[in-house]
């Protein structure tokens, strides 16, 4: 006698379908109570027929992302666990798009759909997926408001992810035990020393946050410095934590692109993770536009996340473009590095974080975690889930070495002689 196939068997079908592979790697539930996959491996619970809509309309990550987002795909188990099963067996994260799926692939995709009701009309997108202004990517109305889906979810929100230090970029670990708020630390600590940074020093600190990387060159070394954000609470965030340490007179907080500060010359420039917003083809007016803006002999740091594993960027139908980083680019570090130099300006130090990136991001999602309830009240449920999604598969994917994160130290020539070691800074 013929088993009775259950909604389990029918979703693994057409996971299978998506992630392109005959055996899955975790355990599915389904709506009905019914479980299937391999034995102790990481369960995820499919609660409803639309999840599986969503995927038949969009199918790959972008159609689960969207079904984990609304709440109708659940991980039973650690979110690593998960994520670590499915990259290591089905390559979730650079699974093949759509449009080269074979017919064989639709159809089960099509057939599972119809045998379990879910045939119907494409869901509605969660509120939380990006819908970027019409018009060319990277002018200044589309990149401000792209930079607002991603930072304006409030800045209480993002306390709870980032903790005391709110410094959203890679941290600098002695190592895994050194804890999130040290490291942060250090990382602005070694920006500082690695651009020089002394009393009177005049420091532009492009995609400025919060105020963190301005406020520990202010107090720590002297600086007077120039904040730039296109990201209204952040610079309300910013200029009150600015106020609160007594900086007013030494730290200009500003809603301002880069394209449009002309009060130089500096003395330093800090871009920490900013550069992965630029875009492949403003990249030449970005560097020129620092360079413009460096005095002579003035140093600048570029600190940014690049592919190491031959991807060029993010699809426009990936989840990552599509809910966290809307016109978000990625370049290689050699692309980076080459449009850096292109100018006057030398390279004197390049120095790989990806390790460092994979610990911080393992913090980020620990403090999500253990804050859920308060960080669902802060901004939404979907955000909170958007947020865990993204960060945990980017951790994995740095500790896979797919992706890593590296800062450039570069000097303007026409002033002093850059010093002959390193160890200038260490």
């Amino acid at each position: 006698m013929t088993k009775k196939r259950t909604v389990a068997d029918r979703l693994a079908e057409a996971l299978g379908a998506v992630l392109g592979t005959t055996e899955l790697p975790v355990r599915l539930r389904g709506w009905d109570g019914s479980i299937t996959g391999p034995a102790g491996a990481p369960v995820v619970a499919v609660h409803s027929r639309r999840a599986l809509r969503r995927m038949l309309w969009s199918p790959g990550q972008l159609g689960i992302g969207r079904a984990y987002v609304a709440g109708e795909i659940d991980m039973e188990d650690d979110v690593f666990a998960t994520f670590s099963a499915l990259r290591t067996d089905s390559r979730l994260a650079q699974e093949k798009p759509p449009s080269n799926w074979s017919w064989r692939d639709r159809l089960t995709l099509l057939g599972t759909a119809l045998r379990l009701g879910a045939i119907g009309p494409e869901p509605e997108p969660p509120a939380e997926e990006a819908r970027p202004a019409s018009g060319n990517r990277h002018t200044r109305v589309r990149d401000a408001a792209a930079i607002a889906h991603h930072y304006d979810v409030g800045n209480d929100f993002y306390e709870l992810v980032l903790g005391p230090s709110m410094v959203y970029s890679c941290a600098v670990w002695a190592s895994p035990e050194t804890g999130l708020d040290a490291a942060q630390e250090a990382k602005l600590d070694l920006v500082c020393r690695k651009l020089g940074l002394a009393p009177g020093s005049r420091l532009l600190d492009v995609g400025c946050g919060w105020g963190s990387m301005a406020i520990h060159a202010a107090q720590r070394y002297g600086a007077t410095v120039v904040g730039v954000t296109l990201s209204e609470e952040q610079a309300r965030m910013a200029r009150k934590r600015v106020a609160e340490a007594g900086l007013t007179d030494k730290i200009d907080i500003r809603v301002q692109d880069y394209r449009a500060v002309d009060d130089e010359p500096f003395d330093a420039i800090s871009s920490i993770g900013m550069a992965e917003h630029v875009g492949r083809a403003q990249m030449p007016e970005y560097v020129a536009q620092l360079d413009r803006l460096l005095r002579p002999g003035g140093r600048l740091l570029n600190h940014a996340i690049s592919w190491n594993a031959g991807v060029s960027t993010w699809r426009p139908d990936s989840f990552i473009a599509r809910y966290v980083f809307p016109d978000g680019e990625l370049l290689n570090l050699g692309e980076t590095v080459s449009l850096l130099e292109s100018r006057d300006l030398e390279v004197l130090d390049v120095e790989a974080l990806r390790q460092h990136y994979a610990l911080t991001l393992r913090a980020w999602v620990q403090h999500l975690e253990q804050n859920w309830d308060a960080a669902v009240a802060a901004s939404s449920e979907g955000r909170a889930r958007v947020w865990r999604l993204y960060m945990a598969a980017s951790a994995l994917t740095f500790e896979a070495g797919d992706m890593g994160v590296n800062q450039v130290l570069l000097q303007k020539t026409g002033g002093e002689q850059p010093p002959l070691r390193r160890t200038a800074w260490l």
